[in-house]
């Protein structure tokens, strides 16, 4: 009997062996194309983390194909199983709450205040897909304890499951919930500042934008973009060009956030690249705005848009809706914006995302703080504890005191 069940099970052993070299095998050669240019910070835990990541978003891919799951879900799962649970801390209070019946966790300062403190609604990065509450509770915890402002993090709903609109749809209704109600937090409502990393910068500029003109809430104090994502149209600006293949975002991995997010088809994205999908009038204000001294130094090459594609254009329009691309948005409501701070990385190819928007700001007369991290990269400020990383820390830093002297 043992003779008999022996060769199916040494086929099976044989077969899973060479399914994991093959998967090792892809993973090694996927993340080795990346590139870490002279002067990042940190280059070797940077292709550490790329690697496992890169290994990760393979396997989920292959999961995605066998119908079993896809790339969120399991990077969701490996960050929940990965990062250590959230901590009580004797200097902070946590609640977990709802707004409007999106899932919150608000952040409150233990000591006392003489008068309302500020408030800072938090939206998380992760490109639409990934992150949660859960992952970002240190940070969120640290921004409480060193700016003494209340901290309301927003567990807005992630794509593929939940596709564009409905993260700005929960930030949006967490915000207006948190402006209507920031007494009873012991938040000053003149007082709140919109913030957030990566996606959640471009739902901070998103929900912003949304919130001019409503003079039934109390108007923001400032927005914070932390290397923010807002356009959809333009792949190939120069940050594209420089840092397409520098972690921790590759354009690559970025254009399968954008048409995960908007449930667009992933083929699409080579068309995306080319820009086939950005209309003349679009095409127009990009030319302008990067024919600015801004991009002249950084060696860029005018990338030449494929020819307009009707059809590819009507399959990812959502693109140029405003909360997806809000750099887009007109001169009379960017006007209107409160006082911005805009965090960008020199190794990110989000970093022109951030400079673009500061310039349309600046060109409107709002005044804007920028820190620019000479030797970042993307996701930089999530190292903030670790010593290794010390732009992390700077740039951290560098928000909080712009937090405190508001």
């Amino acid at each position: 009997m043992l003779g008999v069940l022996a060769a199916p099970l040494c086929a099976i052993c044989i077969f899973i062996t060479l399914c994991l070299l093959i998967f090792l095998g892809v993973t090694w050669y996927e993340s080795s194309k990346a590139e870490y240019p002279p002067g990042i910070a940190n280059p070797k835990l940077l292709k550490t983390i790329h690697t496992f990541s890169t290994g990760a978003f393979i396997l989920g891919k292959a999961l995605d194909k066998l119908g079993v799951g896809n790339a969120a879900v399991l990077v969701n799962y490996l960050q929940k199983i990965t990062i250590p649970k959230p901590k009580d801390d004797p200097e902070v209070v946590k609640k977990d709450l709802q707004f409007g019946g999106v899932p919150v966790r608000v952040y409150q300062p233990r000591s006392p205040s003489a008068g309302g403190r500020k408030g800072v609604m938090f939206f998380h990065g992760g490109g639409f897909m990934f992150g949660s509450i859960d992952t970002y509770d240190s940070l969120c915890r640290h921004l409480t304890k060193n700016s003494g402002a209340v901290v309301v993090s927003v567990g807005y709903r992630l794509a593929p499951e939940h596709r564009y609109p409905a993260a700005f749809d929960d930030c949006l209704l967490a915000t207006v919930q948190f402006l209507k109600s920031a007494q009873e937090h012991g938040v000053d409502p003149s007082s709140v500042i919109i913030c957030g990393d990566s996606a959640g910068g471009n739902l901070t500029a998103a929900v912003c934008q949304a919130l001019v003109g409503r003079s039934d809430l109390p108007k923001p104090l400032a927005h914070v973009m932390i290397y923010p994502s807002v356009q959809k149209a333009d792949f190939n600006t120069p940050s594209y060009q420089q840092n397409k293949m520098v972690p921790l975002l590759l354009r690559q991995n970025g254009l399968y956030f954008t048409l995960t997010h908007m449930g667009g088809d992933l083929s699409l994205s080579k068309e995306l690249i080319k820009g086939s999908h950005v209309p003349p009038e679009i095409r127009q204000k990009l030319s302008l705005w990067l024919s600015s001294e801004e991009f002249k130094h950084k060696g860029y090459k005018p990338h030449i848009m494929a020819p307009f594609s009707k059809d590819v254009y009507e399959k990812v329009k959502k693109a140029f809706d405003l909360p997806c691309s809000p750099l887009f948005c007109d001169d009379a409501v960017i006007r209107q914006l409160p006082q911005a701070y805009i965090l960008t990385c020199e190794f990110d190819v989000l970093r022109d995302d951030g400079i673009l928007y500061k310039k349309r700001l600046e060109d409107n007369g709002v005044p804007v703080t920028w820190y620019h991290a000479k030797d970042g990269f993307h996701g930089v400020v999530s190292f903030f504890d670790q010593a290794a990383v010390a732009s992390g820390k700077l740039a951290m830093d560098n928000v909080i005191t712009y937090i405190k002297n508001l």
